[in-house]
């Protein structure tokens, strides 16, 4: 068993949130597409596992493009209406790849799920997408720290007539419960016994909510949040954290690199940190247009969220 973390500190005692990370937990996303491998022209993959310092940060700096693979998920990532990378990650990706030297990114959408295989397939240089970070896969992926940590919430009817807090409470009263593709949500409700209909996103789940095909749709607070906006059938309930085999699943999300980059994600991520600096003021600049708020910073690190 790996040794306990230190104590974790997060910084709104209102938000709910424990004090020691879950230190198993299963998410769905990432598994399938491990033996892939690179593209054409591209430098070698490293045995499956092994983790090399490798050069792409300086590659980039050649190329002046950084390669951002995203989920098309608000507020996470995702193409604006013009056409351009939006939301909490690329906005940060924005930012420190400008500090380390390289001037422009490039957005390659694709499915949640196809994320990690695409990064280890050399599709594009880093997942920017939220990506929350759990010992599974930090053993496909190197992770930066944290750039925040989520709670829950479900979509519900206007009114929320079904009383719905939790995932106990969705069993208890047998009612039917809809996540979206690869979200960790999914498999916190399972270990609940509760049968999930996985949707595309939260728009659909927008849909099949205000629609009565299920009675709650559940993911991250900031992205229900944002998805019930101005909505008058569809309401979000109050923010809660997620317990999974009597302890606490920490929703920290983060950049991902491959396993052949740690010089890369070292410098990626001491830029991170300094973001953090000042109570976190350069970091809540880039984010709390998204929603994000103090309640969902964080100084959890990836090597406690992987242990």
């Amino acid at each position: 068993m790996a040794r306990p973390p230190r104590k974790l500190r997060t910084l709104s005692e209102s938000s709910g949130i424990g004090r020691r990370p879950l230190s198993r937990r299963a998410l769905l996303g990432g598994v399938a597409g491990l033996g892939m491998v690179g593209v054409a022209g591209c430098s070698r993959m490293p045995p499956p596992g092994k983790v090399e310092g490798g050069d792409l940060l300086e590659r980039l700096r050649d190329r002046g493009t950084a390669r951002l693979g995203i989920a098309n998920e608000p507020p996470f990532g995702y193409i604006n209406s013009q056409g351009e990378a939006a939301g909490e990650a690329p906005d940060i990706a924005r930012v420190v790849f400008e500090r380390l030297g390289v001037p422009n990114i490039e957005p390659v959408p694709t499915e949640f799920s196809a994320l990690i295989p695409g990064l280890q397939a050399q599709q594009f240089d880093i997942v920017s997408a939220g990506m929350y970070i759990n010992p599974t896969r930090c053993e496909q992926v190197l992770f930066a720290d944290p750039d925040y940590l989520m709670l829950d919430a479900f979509i519900v009817p206007e009114g929320n007539p079904d009383g719905v807090t939790d995932y106990r409470s969705v069993k208890d009263k047998g009612l039917r419960l809809a996540s979206g593709e690869a979200y960790a949500q999914v498999s916190y409700a399972e270990s609940y016994g509760i049968d999930v209909l996985v949707l595309p996103d939260q728009v659909a789940g927008l849909d099949a909510v205000t629609q009565g095909r299920v009675d709650a749709f559940v993911g991250t607070n900031v992205t229900v949040q944002g998805t019930v906006k101005d909505n008058d059938r569809a309401d979000a309930t109050q923010p809660f954290q997620p317990v999974v085999d009597g302890e606490p699943a920490y929703g920290a999300g983060g950049f991902a690199f491959r396993l052949s980059e740690k010089n890369f994600r070292d410098a990626f991520n001491q830029e991170i940190l300094k973001l953090k600096e000042d109570n976190y003021r350069e970091l809540l600049e880039i984010v709390s247009p998204y929603g994000f708020t103090m309640a969902e910073m964080t100084d959890l690190t990836a090597e406690e969220l992987c242990a």
